[in-house]
């Protein structure tokens, strides 16, 4: 299963080389997230409407190797945005990936950007 984890791979904004168009911003529900994938990587988008912002990471959580993090609960912590995995809520930075709460390896987190009504999460490749 660690094998799955080596799949992700943080990319910063400089890093893009593609911007995948996911889907319409309809598709995403306000203060929550969902599921895309994008070759052999499924990712967690997150309308955080409450911050006003856009925040992809992998949906694998790193604890129990389930894909489940796009259905955990936003929030705040210090004005760190972050998601709750579901299962255990082990809770990670959508800003850096840094599991917040623990000892686990950080997630890998994505650009996202919006235009003209629909939603791009960016890739190195």
């Amino acid at each position: 299963m660690i094998a799955h984890l080596n799949v992700y791979e943080t990319v910063s904004p400089n890093e893009v080389k593609v911007w995948f168009k996911a889907a319409p911003i309809s598709k995403f529900p306000k203060n929550g997230g969902a599921c895309i994938k994008y070759k052999d990587k499924q990712i967690a988008v997150f309308n955080f409407t409450r911050e006003g912002s856009w925040y992809a990471c992998q949906n694998l959580c790193p604890h129990k190797m389930e894909m489940v993090l796009s259905r955990g609960m936003i929030g705040e912590e210090h004005m760190e945005p972050k998601v709750a995995c579901p299962l255990h809520k082990n809770t990670f930075s959508l800003k850096t990936g840094e599991n917040l709460n623990g000892s686990l390896d950080a997630i890998a987190t994505y650009p996202v950007k919006t235009e003209n009504g629909f939603v791009y999460v960016g890739f190195s490749e």
